[in-house]
């Protein structure tokens, strides 16, 4: 597989997540632990049926052990992280401030072996930044102590998701089917917890049954395996820079089912992300 077509596919990842804010908000009440459990079981069995329809099951019994342990961390950590702000600050503010990890996989993928990191991806990665920041303090509603918590969790789980999609480079060995099994094992982690810590609520409407099949099938189901191609595979830096049309992806679609409100602002972060992408774009594939 090339460079570019990984890149391509890693992408689609993006093009998923930007559904992840209007789903989990359509799930409430679902507490995050059992969202966690019932989208994490449904992506994994698919991975699983996947994997067994492409005889990939003999070469899972060879990953080690460490390399079940990492994944399994950084989907559980960074979803339990997720669901939690969007149930404790408002859906477009929590998702835009989660949304900061791709200018942290900008930054960290320097540290990587055989990746440059040019001075394109920093200015692309920055720029892309100011879009979602101009949303997040000004289109939406801006910031409120009330709901800082939440966006403490956020920030975690920019953090959680930076440095596993970073750290996945380094266990590129390990095959996508993996992926899988870190969703099995979130599923299977996620239960008791949410037992404990608690109250079991499903769903109560066509929607919010809807919503949370939605949840397992894309952005916690699919992304993970193409945006697993993508890290390994792909062009991190410039993935990381593009991926920041899923925060502005993510506030149109909630602004279009009325979940947020409409703003000139938003207009204004588009042209920033997307400018902050081409130059980002520039900087890869210029010799």
């Amino acid at each position: 597989m090339t460079r570019t077509r990984a890149t391509s596919i890693g992408f689609v990842a993006v093009l998923l997540w930007a559904l992840l804010a209007l789903f989990t908000v359509g799930s409430a009440p679902v507490p995050p632990l059992l969202l966690n459990t019932i989208c994490f079981a449904m992506g994994g069995t698919l991975g699983i049926i996947w994997a067994a329809a492409t005889g990939a099951i003999p070469a899972l019994r060879q990953v080690p052990l460490k390399v079940y342990v990492f994944g399994t961390f950084g989907l559980f950590g960074y979803h339990a992280l997720y669901f939690s702000a969007l149930r404790l600050a408002p859906a477009a503010e929590a998702g835009l401030i989660a949304y900061l990890w791709p200018l942290l996989i900008v930054i960290f993928s320097g540290l990587l072996p055989g990746e440059r990191l040019k001075a394109g991806h920093v200015v692309g990665a920055l720029i892309g930044f100011s879009g979602a920041a101009l949303i997040i303090l000004g289109g939406l509603g801006g910031f409120s102590t009330e709901y800082l918590t939440g966006y403490g969790l956020a920030l975690l789980c920019a953090l959680t998701w930076s440095g596993y999609s970073v750290l996945s480079r380094v266990v590129g060995g390990a095959p996508t089917a993996t992926v899988a099994v870190f969703c099995l094992a979130t599923a299977a982690l996620s239960l008791p917890l949410h037992l404990v810590f608690e109250e079991t609520v499903w769903p109560t409407t066509t929607l919010g049954w809807s919503s949370v099949v939605g949840l397992g099938l894309g952005p916690v189901g699919l992304a993970f395996f193409v945006w697993d191609i993508g890290v390994k595979q792909g062009d991190i830096q410039l993935l990381g820079t593009s991926s920041y049309a899923a925060p502005m992806l993510s506030t149109l679609v909630l602004v279009l089912v009325g979940v947020a409100a409409p703003s000139f602002t938003l207009l204004w972060a588009a042209l920033l992300i997307t400018g902050g992408a081409m130059i980002a774009a520039r900087a890869s594939f210029k010799t």
